[in-house]
């Protein structure tokens, strides 16, 4: 077994260690996989351990471009070795629910106190003198009205304040909160939600052996023929039980132990240290350091550090918020940018989200100007400050770095909120006409000011709609709250870490290697584009691409694509129709999340989406048309629907599939006193060669549908039925996906509202394959009755009603009666094998 160390700039001290990659043989790891998780391997120590770790640790050290290896002086029983030296430890635990003041200071005392003698009683039990144990007092803390609560030990008290007989605290709390989530809540009572007691039965104390410096050359106890890469060679053994410190040999040679085997290679050292520790420089032992000029394998290992940011981030906001639509339907994206604003790189959360943060970032640059200080964190939703709906708050963080004045990066994070006010519960009303009818609308609002969190200016701006007729301020002012504490957390995590990249490279190397990936973004996006406009060229005659699809409501989506050889593109909108007496307006910065989105599947390479995909683009939008309204335009609709109508004109345009489902089934229902929101899969497009899958998210959205248990235990509705649409995916040389069937049975009254699209006109076939089924929804009334109802609507339900949905279908590609007669339609598999990137993430998502 191999574990790779982190560097450290002092020696490592006996018998420490820290571990962060496991490697198991005899299945030596490529350097690729290594630089895919963002780990630069030659920065690490490789220790070894197990009985034939140390025969491969040379051969394993060269493939990963390390020059260090250490093995352990007991590396053949290391387990065992710990296992001797471990303490033995007793926890006792129970609740509490007290508010931390002086008047519970000797209640929590007496707990405490208990509970110690408990585990003490306990490890006295098990054979320990009471002089061997240690016992640490804990307390679980939280903020009132909040639920992410700190486990907390106590530090001395300073006597300023009364604290409890075991230490203080509060302070402990304070410190930890602040660190954990970026602010603090000054003057809100503290909560002690648990007690804890922790017990140590100190373990076997064994201090090891300095070995004495060694005063003449090692003894060299036979030679022997091994066959290394580049043949035969005599090899020198030593037995390292006649060693001592300071002795050096060189490879090739082996050193044995009792249970281990040491080989080291030819061009390597081995020294023993003063524990009788072995350590082995492979190589000539020199690390390269990293500059600014571009390196093919540095640039791998930055873009896959950089997503790896944005990825934890994601992991922190969805481990500390409390919606369902973050927790469970992962509603939520974060992403880092550069000094400009312009998006460096993100986690495959929602594809809308990501290409619209970038204007939201640039927005507040020109908004606020200077008036940026670290400890300043901005909240912000509104359509013209870069927001795709105002139901998705984006909460940005400037990233200040000593030395500099001004935000080196930034980074933000966009949660959809179930209910923000506005007409209707869940804030996605279908037949808003005006952008004050959908609920809190914030351009910028410093939601935390020199790290204090604004809970009653923010509180403020979400009951403001209640102002408006007809509408309502939030309706679950806990969850805002609680979520947007979790935003600004995941960005204080995203700038702890985008610090710590920068201390280890240094700031001009992380901005350089930001700027390496936007320009390799720029190149492969360009020699896409090329390579189209020359196909294009040789079957049209010309590099223009053209498409036009329609709403529901029959107005036009068009585009041309007018490509240059030099690979840049105007993507022109003009002709699309005039913004709508509704809500499928869509912002500008929902227009340029499509195109990057299409931009980045369309290419062949494996490359992070970021500003630099749209390098090569230049985007005309007419004003005051559906993809440019108006400031007070409702834009709710056009999030959700429009933007996956762009997808599928872009798309057409390039010829890349059949349209998906064209959708996102947007359904939403509540009272006065609860919200619930859910997009509904669909089938995938076809596309030249793979069939459509059914029943799946597609493009613009990558949420989850809320597990069933989740759904019935928290909402007033119990899901009757879910399953796939049989046969609604188009035919074709490739099949579509076909799409789903769900229904819904309500338990009390409530107001249900749905957005949907594609129950007009079809999702369109391509190269003639047939187009998918349109969508349905359907109210099944207690009394009988069926109503149909239009794809955005509005309705009272009572117990008893069931909604029946039923999504569109992908279209087919090609056409069937084209194959020979001896062929048949190209077999859809039966399973898929899961794999890649976004695999991978939703992994580590549902085990978060």
């Amino acid at each position: 077994l191999l574990v790779l160390l982190p560097p450290s700039p002092s020696p490592l001290p006996p018998p420490s260690f820290s571990l962060l990659l496991f490697l198991l043989l005899p299945s030596p790891p490529s350097l690729p996989s290594l630089q895919g998780k963002g780990y630069d391997t030659a920065k690490h120590t490789l220790a070894c351990f197990g009985g034939a770790g140390g025969q491969h640790s040379c051969a394993i050290a060269r493939a990963l471009g390390m020059t260090t290896v250490l093995v352990h002086r007991y590396s053949g029983i290391l387990s065992a070795y710990g296992l001797a030296l471990a303490d033995v430890v007793h926890e006792a635990q129970e609740p509490c629910a007290v508010v931390y003041e002086a008047s519970s200071f000797q209640y929590l005392d007496e707990r405490i106190q208990a509970l110690s003698e408990k585990s003490v009683l306990s490890l006295q039990n098990q054979g320990f003198e009471r002089s061997d144990i240690t016992t640490t007092p804990y307390l679980h803390l939280r903020y009132s009205k909040t639920d992410c609560a700190l486990m907390c030990t106590s530090v001395p008290p300073s006597g300023a304040t009364p604290t409890p007989r075991h230490g203080d605290f509060k302070h402990t709390f304070i410190q930890r909160y602040q660190c954990e989530f970026g602010f603090t809540i000054p003057d809100r009572p503290i909560v002690v939600d648990d007690i804890r007691v922790r017990t140590t039965g100190k373990g076997c104390s064994f201090q090891p052996k300095v070995l004495p410096s060694a005063t003449s050359l090692p003894v060299v106890e036979t030679v022997a023929q091994c066959y290394f890469s580049n043949g035969f060679l005599d090899t020198n053994v030593y037995i390292l039980d006649h060693m001592t410190s300071g002795h050096s040999v060189k490879g090739p040679c082996i050193i044995i132990d009792k249970n281990c085997t040491i080989v080291v290679e030819p061009d390597c050292e081995a020294s023993i240290t003063s524990y009788g520790d072995v350590q082995i420089q492979v190589g000539s032992g020199g690390v390269m350091e990293t500059g600014t000029d571009l390196d093919t394998i540095q640039l791998s290992i930055f873009s896959h550090r950089f997503m790896s940011i944005a990825e934890q981030m994601g992991r922190v906001l969805q481990r500390t918020a409390i919606s369902t639509n973050i927790k469970e339907r992962l509603d939520f994206s974060c992403a880092m940018f550069g000094p400009d604003g312009g998006l460096v790189a993100n986690a495959p959360h929602i594809p809308v989200h990501l290409g619209a943060m970038q204007e939201a970032v640039q927005f507040q640059l020109g908004y606020l100007g200077d008036n940026l200080h670290e400890g300043d964190v901005i909240l912000s939703n509104h359509p013209l400050a870069g927001g795709s709906h105002l139901p998705d708050l984006t909460v940005i963080t400037p990233v200040f770095y000593p030395g500099a004045l001004r935000p080196v990066f930034f980074v933000a994070s966009r949660g959809h909120h179930a209910d923000i006010g506005g007409l209707t519960p869940g804030s996605m009303p279908p037949d808003s006409e005006h952008l004050w009818q959908e609920g809190m609308c914030v351009k910028s609002f410093k939601l935390v000011e020199k790290g204090i969190f604004q809970e009653s200016g923010v509180t403020e701006l979400l009951m403001a709609p209640a102002k408006y007729p007809g509408c309502s301020g939030t309706r679950n002012l806990h969850d805002n709250l609680s979520d947007l504490r979790a935003q600004v957390a995941a960005n204080h995590k995203g700038i702890a870490l985008v610090k710590a990249l920068i201390d280890e490279y240094g700031l001009a190397t992380v901005q350089a290697y930001m700027k390496h990936i936007q320009e390799n973004a720029a190149v492969a996006v360009r020699d896409m584009l090329k390579e189209i406009a020359a196909k294009a060229k040789v079957t049209t005659g010309h590099t223009s691409l053209e498409a036009v699809d329609y709403m529901d409501d029959g107005t036009p989506i068009k585009l041309r694509v007018e490509i240059t050889e030099e690979g840049d593109a105007c993507f022109d909108f003009t002709g699309t129709g005039a913004r709508v007496h509704g809500n499928c307006n869509a912002p500008r910065a929902v227009v340029l999340s499509a195109i990057i989105y299409c931009l980045r599947c369309m290419v062949a390479h494996d490359i992070p989406l970021n500003q630099g995909c749209l390098s090569p683009i230049r985007v005309v939008i007419p004003t005051e048309s559906l993809l440019h309204p108006t400031e007070d335009s409702a834009v709710v609709g056009g999030n959700v629907l429009t933007s996956q109508r762009l997808v599928d004109v872009v798309f057409r345009a390039f010829g890349a599939c059949a349209a998906s489902q064209g959708c996102m089934n947007n359904t939403t229902f509540g009272d006065a006193t609860v919200g619930y929101y859910e997009t509904v899969a669909g089938g995938a497009g076809a596309g030249p060669s793979w069939h459509g899958r059914s029943g799946v998210h597609t493009h613009m959205t990558n949420t989850r549908i809320t597990d069933p248990e989740i759904l019935e235990r928290r909402y007033p509705a119990i899901l009757k039925s879910f399953q796939l649409r049989e046969g609604t995916g188009g035919r074709g040389l490739y099949n579509g996906g076909d799409g789903v069937v769900r229904e819904m049975v309500f338990r009390r009254p409530m107001t249900l509202s749905l957005m949907s699209e594609r129950r007009v006109y079809a999702p369109y076939g391509l190269n003639g394959g047939c187009d998918g089924a349109k969508g349905m929804n359907v109210l099944m009334t207690a009394a009988g009755e069926e109503r149909n109802l239009w794809s955005k609507a509005t309705v009272q339900v009572l117990p008893g009603d069931i909604f029946h949905l039923e999504t569109p279908g992908g279209g087919g590609y090609g056409n069937p009666s084209d194959m020979p007669e001896s062929s048949t339609q190209v077999p859809r598999p039966s399973q898929y094998a899961p794999k890649g990137s976004l695999h991978t993430y939703k992994l580590t998502q549902e085990s978060s």
